[in-house]
């Protein structure tokens, strides 16, 4: 019988939403004041989430506080109080638009949750607009 474990974290972080083979004229037709050159910033909410059994030994799916360790040393210590663009390798080169951000994430925590987990990301970027990876 499968079930849902859910963290909830936060982070802020100022991004540009760019494509560099684009001219200027369709970088701001296409993102808008998210193409600020001087960048601008967003509080995130994000919700990592995982589905497995139930630890006969333990009660538990995933200890909540390793899930909380991972998540701190692995997005939080990464990004949160960071321009993605210019101080994280992950966006040098990729736009960081919410999807991306959320795909960087999953790829980031993955490795260190054992396979018969399923994990899921869930990335506020504002109240309104969210995205959801699955991977």
């Amino acid at each position: 019988m499968p079930i849902t474990v859910c963290r909830k974290e936060h982070f802020n972080a100022a991004h540009r939403l760019h494509n560099a083979a684009w001219d200027e004229e369709q970088n701001q037709a296409t993102f808008g004041k998210c193409n600020n050159p001087h960048y601008h910033g967003h509080n995130y909410e994000l919700i990592v989430k995982l589905t497995g059994e139930i630890d006969p030994a333990t009660g538990y799916v995933y200890d909540m506080k390793r899930l909380s360790d991972l998540i701190k040393r692995e997005i939080l210590d990464t990004f949160d109080h960071r321009n993605l663009n210019l101080d994280t390798e992950e966006f040098r080169h990729l736009n960081p638009t919410a999807e991306n951000i959320a795909v960087v994430i999953w790829q980031r925590l993955r490795p260190h949750l054992a396979e018969h987990l399923a994990l899921s990301v869930t990335l506020y970027e504002t109240e309104r607009n969210f995205v959801e990876y699955h991977g």
